[in-house]
């Protein structure tokens, strides 16, 4: 099979996903390769995602493996024969890689979880916030790649709208609903539709006030994807002009999950939490 000409994360998780098979079945890369009646080479151009890998080859490998997760071999099968082009294609060349890793990424989700503290989430920002806030980098980005940007983050919340919208939850601190990254009328419109979405049967906002006693949680900004299965569950962290890390470790994920959990019931309920916000945005 031909080398690929980029890696999208979600090609890159398959082939972590399969070496860390091998890994726990104490194989070595060369000795895996054999039982595929390949080299070395091809062997790690699968588990590097520079290579496909067929449904045959993932059952034959998790076989091999000793691997008695079907529920994880079903969900890496449906990773390596999906063939979706989405929408977010048409950006590529056009934006950085992680903008079109996360919109598959939540394409191809059964949940997502918002942390959030000095920002309101992504997938709950009006056009005007999201405008504003890619036009604060430093340095400035031109006008048309600013443009593309807001229009990326508008059609990513197709995930939350659009005809099969997945359970979401977001935890905001009420820094995120005070600043005003616009001008007032942006603060009052950005709060207001916190308040229409908080109303969709799909959609959790939660909110962290100042007043809360004894919460030191502030540094734990985090947006979690839920795979198929548990351990294809992804954490994205440092969405920013410094970078962008997936984090997909079995160890890490279930620390992030504990996390939010824990700040999940710190915080207001969806009811109060919408209270808390229609007050804020009477005050603009």
């Amino acid at each position: 099979m031909a080398r690929r000409s980029h890696v999208t994360a979600r090609q890159a998780r398959l082939g972590a996903e399969l070496r860390k098979l091998r890994e726990a079945a104490g194989l070595k890369g060369r000795e895996a390769a054999a039982l595929l009646g390949t080299d070395s080479a091809q062997m790690s151009q699968i588990e590097f995602g520079t290579a496909g890998v067929s449904e045959a080859r993932v059952r034959r490998l998790a076989a091999h493996y000793s691997c008695t997760d079907n529920a994880l071999i079903e969900a890496l099968v449906a990773m390596a024969t999906d063939r979706t082009v989405g929408w977010w294609e048409e950006y590529r060349g056009k934006l950085p890689t992680p903008f079109l890793d996360i919109a598959e990424l939540e394409h191809h989700a059964a949940y997502r979880l918002d942390m959030e503290f000095l920002n309101i989430p992504g997938l709950l920002q009006t056009e005007n916030y999201a405008q504003a806030v890619f036009s604060y980098r430093v340095p400035e980005l031109p006008a048309q790649e600013t443009e593309l940007r807001v229009q990326h983050r508008m059609q990513r919340r197709a995930v939350l709208e659009g005809s099969a919208p997945i359970p979401y939850e977001a935890v905001i601190h009420e820094a995120a609903l005070r600043i005003r990254v616009g001008d007032r009328a942006a603060a009052r419109a950005q709060l207001t539709r916190l308040l229409e979405l908080s109303e969709a049967d799909n959609v959790t906002v939660r909110v962290i006030p100042f007043d809360l006693d004894g919460f030191g949680g502030a540094w734990s900004t985090m947006m979690y994807a839920g795979g198929p299965v548990p351990k294809l569950d992804t954490v994205v962290r440092d969405v920013t002009a410094n970078g962008t890390a997936f984090v997909d470790s079995e160890a890490q994920l279930s620390s992030f999950r504990t996390l939010f959990r824990k700040i999940e019931a710190a915080s207001l309920t969806p009811d109060r939490s919408r209270d808390f916000i229609h007050r804020l945005a009477k005050e603009l």
